[in-house]
């Protein structure tokens, strides 16, 4: 695959360049919205606090949907990036594969069965287990059969697994008005309601998982060889597999816990790293970290124009770029 940055150095600009975007895109998301404010405004919030509205909004909304923003774009194209490479299957993601599905599923179920009486440590628990179970099922169910695991399988099954979530959602909050109520705008993948301390909370299980994969690059590179060629270079394949999928179970169910499923953006922001960088998953992975938190951060800032004095959701907005992207993926034939 020819890359748009071929040197190391070039690289190396090109992700010094990607953090700028980054910290300009978290920038542009503060300062603009439905109400707009200026730099001192948003300086004058944390070191003069006087309690106005416009102090209150930037330090209660903006600033926690940003930081929101930025963590979990990060942490679905990290997602995205260990399931394309351990399938070998470019399509892969926590949305496709039904991941993402299964931890609102979970969190659903819990809020239908037992009200919203949980805290959100608890609600975040049961987003890492809805997204385990549901890990588990897809690459148990797709290694049935002779030709055992093939990344057709691995997609039929995710698609089916997450139309049965979706339709599981939806039955559940249609005999309960209650939850139908709690959960019906988060589910369309939502920062408007971010809260700082949630973030705080998920970040040290972020962090955690962004380090161990920053420590596999190595071993994806060469799982990308494939099975027979990654075991004769002594690879341990079972445990890399078991060690990727807990990684993406706890960013992809953190991030449905803090904000619902959003899509699209683990298929993306890798396809847009390698058409940079190439396939080497030493430069992949912090490019697609760097740009997947930027990516979301300015998602998100689109969905608050896209109608007047209305907002979108965020979910709404990557999944009407993700369609577009995908359907150009094809039709260049970069997929196979």
């Amino acid at each position: 695959m020819n890359s748009l940055l071929s040197s190391d150095k070039s690289k190396a600009l090109g992700l010094v360049a990607a953090l700028l975007l980054l910290i300009v895109s978290a920038a542009v998301s503060v300062l603009f919205g439905l109400k707009s404010f200026d730099f001192a405004t948003v300086i004058g919030a944390y070191s003069s606090f006087t309690g106005s509205d416009e102090q209150l909004i930037i330090r209660t909304s903006r600033v926690p949907r940003a930081l929101t923003a930025a963590v979990i774009g990060c942490s679905l194209a990290i997602s995205g990036v260990l399931l394309q490479a351990m399938t070998r299957n470019p399509l892969a993601s926590p949305s496709i594969l039904g991941v993402n599905a299964g931890a609102a599923l979970a969190i659903v179920a819990m809020l239908y069965w037992y009200g919203a009486v949980f805290s959100f440590s608890e609600l975040m628990w049961f987003g890492f287990i809805g997204a385990g179970i549901t890990a588990c099922l897809i690459f148990i169910i797709a290694m049935l059969g002779n030709e055992g695991m093939t990344p057709l399988k691995l997609i039929l099954t995710g698609s089916a697994l997450a139309s049965f979530a979706s339709s599981m959602n939806s039955l559940l909050m249609l005999i309960s008005n209650q939850t139908l109520e709690g959960a019906l705008f988060w589910l369309t993948g939502s920062l408007s309601n971010s809260n700082i301390n949630h973030t705080v909370q998920m970040l040290p299980y972020f962090i955690i998982a962004w380090v161990i994969a920053l420590f596999m690059c190595r071993s994806l590179n060469i799982m990308a060889m494939g099975d027979e060629v990654a075991t004769g270079l002594g690879q341990r394949m079972a445990w890399i597999r078991v060690i990727t999928i807990v990684i993406v179970v706890i960013l992809a169910g953190g991030s449905v816990a803090l904000a619902g499923p959003i899509s699209f953006v683990g298929i993306m922001i890798p396809h847009i790293s390698r058409w940079l960088i190439g396939n080497d998953h030493r430069w992949v992975l912090p490019y697609s970290a760097v740009l997947g938190a930027a990516f979301l951060l300015l998602a998100d800032l689109l969905s608050r124009f896209l109608l007047d004095s209305k907002e979108v959701p965020v979910g709404v907005t990557t999944a009407i770029l993700g369609v577009f992207f995908v359907v150009m993926l094809v039709r260049r034939k970069t997929i196979g």
